[in-house]
């Protein structure tokens, strides 16, 4: 994994003026929660289908990507909307946030503690 450097701090905090960006209902936690759970998802399909997104792998594979869901999900602050993708013969069950799982506790905790240990979010 990639260390947080500065650079990339400063990049991210540069229009922070009020705790309500960091912490608000579209504020930079909201975002890189999203931006994460959608990554991982997106990930899990790939794994799933076994070929990246347009890779020649997939032509004539007999299942390939299929647009994306939306979700709701809930956590300690408040509610996340979520692109879920899907795959067209609908047999990709995404083992992050599960179908029918609504609630999601305790992941911006994770959330914090992966980015202070070094991941990013490109």
């Amino acid at each position: 994994m990639m260390p947080i450097t500065p650079e990339l701090l400063d990049e991210l905090l540069k229009d922070y003026k009020s705790p309500d960006d960091m912490f608000g209902d579209d504020g930079l936690l909201q975002q890189l929660t999203k931006a994460v759970v959608e990554r991982a998802l997106q990930g899990e399909l790939t794994h799933h289908l076994g070929y990246e997104r347009h890779g020649p792998a997939g032509k004539n594979s007999g299942n390939s990507r299929n647009g994306k869901s939306s979700k709701t999900i809930k956590g300690k602050r408040g509610q996340l909307h979520i692109d879920v993708p899907r795959d067209r013969n609908s047999e990709f069950e995404p083992q992050f946030i599960k179908k029918g799982q609504t609630r999601f506790d305790g992941f911006d905790d994770k959330i914090i503690s992966m980015y202070a240990r070094g991941m990013t979010f490109r």
